[in-house]
């Protein structure tokens, strides 16, 4: 069935793709994407590849993929593949996280979701599992700068299933550890006892939790909406390890990275992909290489917990 989301007031602010609305009317597995990578990521035309490369892993693995945008007013929930290249070519999109997304509908603006705005445009459709790469945080130094991304806070409140390979390993992860603790989020390592770090498979942190199957995780996520107001679940899933970049190599890219931001004054929302660029060059392109697997095997994962949850 439709969720109760799609006969509220957002209705008429929500278009399925005829995919995603058949799913819904089905009861089918549905995994949500965000569309920050296919706009911010990656030139194109890679990032539409890469973009239908992850949800044609979806749809392998017997769910259907959602991939979301803002487009002409409207929260695009599931993109065809006219939309999908309108996207990808438009020029001057927003980057769009909670605080963004009301002015690019009010205005029409071309938006991308980047993790907070991704959960909320799930909620809203009724999407209770969502896949991307690594969820902001704690910047290193916010201790002075107060930079603490907004996909904690919707962590701590909206209640959707958020599979990522850790946070990004640019940001202070124990603070960002912290920070979701206090919020009250679960943050569970699939298949290790180790916290990953994005481009690493360890962080040197040791995982909150450790669940190693998709039903074990659906179990939780079914426990968990037994009890009223409670917000996300985060499920950190290793980079394969043929991917990885070990992490004392991208210690040294990272630092090298943050320090020309700095340099160069790059301060709030445009830090994340400045040092993500910087990195790329110095990394060859590695980085990016990583980025794509790591995507993918999260997408394979959300996929398969959607199909539990069922």
């Amino acid at each position: 069935m439709i969720s109760q989301a799609d006969t509220s007031a957002y209705a008429d602010l929500i278009v399925h793709s005829d995919e995603v609305r058949s799913a819904l009317e089905l009861g089918k597995p549905i995994v949500a994407l965000e569309s920050t990578i296919i706009t911010h990521g990656m030139p194109f035309p890679r990032n539409v590849e890469t973009a239908r490369q992850v949800e044609a892993d979806i749809r392998a693995e017997g769910a259907v993929p959602a991939t979301i945008a803002l487009m002409d007013g409207k929260i695009m929930v599931g993109l065809d593949d006219a939309d999908l290249d309108r996207l990808a070519r438009a020029e001057d999109v927003m980057k769009c996280s909670r605080a963004d997304m009301t002015f690019a509908l009010a205005t029409g603006r071309y938006g991308a979701t980047t993790v907070a705005a991704t959960m909320m445009a799930a909620e809203l459709a009724g999407l209770k599992v969502f896949a991307t790469g690594g969820i902001g945080g704690v910047h290193k130094g916010a201790e002075t700068s107060f930079d603490i991304s907004a996909d904690l806070d919707e962590l701590g409140r909206t209640p959707v299933c958020v599979v990522c390979a850790g946070a990004k390993a640019l940001l202070d992860i124990p603070k960002t550890l912290e920070v979701l603790e206090t919020k009250g989020v679960p943050v569970i390592a699939c298949g290790t006892d180790e916290l990953p770090a994005f481009w690493s498979r360890d962080s040197g942190l040791k995982a909150p939790y450790r669940l190693d199957t998709a039903k074990e995780i659906a179990d939780l996520l079914k426990m968990r909406t037994r009890f009223p107001g409670h917000g996300g679940v985060l499920v950190a899933n290793p980079v394969p390890e043929g991917d990885e970049i070990p992490g004392a190599e991208m210690a040294g890219y990272i630092d090298t990275a943050i320090a020309k931001a700095d340099a160069e004054g790059v301060r709030g929302k445009d830090v994340t992909p400045f040092v993500l660029g910087a990195i790329l060059d110095l990394t060859d392109g590695r980085s990016l290489a990583t980025n794509i697997a790591l995507v993918r095997n999260n997408a394979r994962l959300a996929a398969r917990i959607a199909v539990k949850l069922v």
